[in-house]
Parts: C-alpha cells; sequence; structure tokens
C-alpha cells in the first residue's frame, strides 16, 4: 500500500486536476494506494470540493482541520492516518509532478529508505524563492550533514518503519530527511519536475529564511545535546563563571594598582552580571536535565533505536 498526502490550504482551482493526475499515474503503476487530503482550515470552497472528490472515490480519504494550523500539522496529520508501507507527501498547488512517484518507488526499491525531490529547474520567482531557498539548503546541508540539494521540496517517499514515531512541530517539516538520519535511514535523491503554479498564489515570503535558521538551531540542538542537554547550559554557566572570575580579578587589581575605586568603572558590574549568567545557566541546564528525564520515562521512550532482532521478541520496557 502506497499512502500520498497532501496538504490544502487554498488550492480549489488545481485539486481536481492534481487528483486525476494522480488517479492515472497510480492505476497504471498497478500499486494500492490511498491519497489523503488534509484540509488545512480552507475558505476557498476547497473543503466542498474535497467531499465531493472523497464520495466518489474510496481511495480518497479527507482530513479537515478545524482552523489553519500550517503546512507541518498538515503534513503530521497524513503520516498519522496513512495506513501505506510507503508515505509520499506532495504539495497540493500541482507545481510537483505525480509522475515523479513511479521513479521514487524505483529507488526505494533499490534499497533506500528515503528518496527526496530536487526541484532543479524550478519554477518560481528567482528572488523571492530560488535565491533563499538555494542558500538556505547549503546551509542546513552543511550543519546537517545530510548532504540534499532541496530540503524544502515536499514531494518525497519514505519507507513507513524511518518516519514512525517521529513527531513534528512549528514548521519542521522541511528538516524530516534529518529526523529519518538519525532513525539510521539511507537517503538518496533525484531531480523531479516542477511547474508553475497555476492558481492561488504562494504562502512563503522573504521572512521563511529567518524561520528556517532558528528551526536549523532547534535541529541542531536536538541532534547533539536532546538527551544532555546540561552539556550546553553547563557549558555556557562554566565560561560566564569564568568570566566573572577575570572581571573580578580585574576590579580587585584596579582597585590596589590603579587606585580607582569599584563605582568609578564597570568591571564590578561586568563581573556581577557574568556570575548571575552563570548561575542560571547552569539552573537551566539542572532544570533541562530533569524536564529531558520526565519526558523520556513517562512516555517510555527509549534512549536508543534496534534496527532488528533475532531469536528475540521485542519487549515493553515499562514490563516488570
Amino acid at each position: 500500500m502506497i499512502s500520498i498526502t497532501i496538504p490544502i490550504y487554498n488550492e480549489h482551482g488545481a485539486i481536481e486536476a492534481l487528483f486525476a493526475k494522480i488517479k492515472e499515474v497510480m492505476d497504471r503503476l498497478g500499486r494500492r494506494y490511498e491519497v489523503i487530503f488534509v484540509n488545512d482550515g480552507s475558505t476557498d470552497g476547497s473543503a466542498a470540493l474535497l467531499n465531493a472528490i472523497a464520495s466518489q472515490n474510496p481511495e480518497s480519504k479527507v482530513i479537515h482541520f478545524r482552523r489553519n494550523f500550517g503546512q507541518t500539522a498538515a503534513m503530521m496529520a497524513g503520516f498519522d492516518h496513512a495506513s501505506g508501507d510507503v508515505i509520499i507527501p506532495m504539495d497540493g498547488d500541482y507545481q510537483n509532478d505525480p509522475e515523479d512517484i513511479p521513479k521514487m518507488l524505483a529507488k526505494l526499491e533499490e534499497g533506500y529508505d528515503v528518496c527526496s525531490g530536487w526541484r532543479r529547474d524550478r519554477q518560481d520567482n528567482a528572488l523571492q524563492r530560488n535565491f533563499p531557498s538555494m542558500m538556505a539548503n547549503k546551509l542546513i546541508s552543511w550543519i546537517s550533514g545530510v548532504k540534499l540539494h532541496d530540503f524544502g521540496c515536499s514531494l518525497k517517499a519514505y519507507r513507513r518503519e524511518v518516519v514512525e514515531g517521529v513527531r513534528l512541530y512549528g514548521e519542521m517539516h522541511r528538516f524530516l530527511p534529518i529526523y529519518t538520519r538519525w532513525h539510521g535511514a539511507r537517503i538518496t535523491e533525484i531531480p523531479v519536475n516542477h511547474f508553475p503554479r497555476r492558481t492561488g498564489h504562494s504562502k512563503y515570503g522573504l521572512e521563511r529564511v529567518l524561520k528556517v535558521i532558528l528551526d536549523l538551531m532547534v535541529v541542531k540542538f536536538l541532534d547533539r545535546h536532546q538527551q544532555k542537554p546540561m552539556y550546553v547550559f553547563g557549558m555556557c554557566g562554566v565560561l560566564s563563571l569564568f568570566a566573572a572570575l577575570v572581571f573580578g580579578i580585574w576590579a580587585i587589581g584596579l582597585l590596589i594598582f590603579a587606585h580607582k575605586p569599584l563605582i568609578t568603572t564597570p568591571v564590578p558590574s561586568f563581573c556581577l552580571l557574568s556570575f548571575m549568567t552563570g548561575v542560571l545557566c547552569i539552573l537551566m541546564g539542572l532544570l533541562a536535565e530533569m524536564i529531558t528525564r520526565t519526558f523520556f520515562e513517562s512516555q517510555g521512550k527509549s534512549i536508543y533505536m534496534v534496527k532488528e532482532m533475532r531469536n528475540l521478541e521485542v519487549r515493553n520496557n515499562l514490563q516488570n
């Protein structure tokens, strides 16, 4: 079974043509499939159109949100309700080409766990979309170590096992290949077609670059320090306490050797500020350690992942 998940937000003019093309491609492929539309609070009549498509096509399923929650939430809902062994998300504006789906499935059959689309000939505004996207992709590849040309392309194919248990928040959907790498996934990339937008308008602008940078900081922190946040906060605390010591010695030296009263120089203030920052960082690190342990233990989450086992039964770690 193949699950194709499609977030929809005010894409009334593209939905019918997109579904018809998907149906044509998948029927020709001869594989069992489902198309899960997630209506992310559309206000342009998309909801009624999706219901009409679902009533006439049993392979089409629809999830309606109460309001607009964003692309990441819509993608997560599609993953949560998908029943296929392979999950393929794609955009609802018909800029992705369903004809690329068989190529991605072929890559998975070669042994890869993730096949990512690369919009090499991207049909978007060069200054507003393409250039910022290119710079963001280079930055993400450099920091994450996952070498892809196009993290923002929604058209990807995932084996179900590498995305199970992954929870996405904010606007983290573009980093899903990085999360799958943490699960030991083998990732490849193929060029895919990209059509000019036929209807509607883009929901993203240049402000998305700042969001990518902030989200990337979160991803990098989770990658390196999710299980030991004290290493980050503690290091900052130690450095601040060391700075406080240096400023304190400096202030005393000014008082003894230069005969400068402490109230005439800002050095004592720097010493106090550094000391307080150091103490707060260490306390935040301890608090983060407590939260991390609560997160893993209360939900029965493991600090490791097993690929396969031989002659052993899977056991619940919470059982006595």
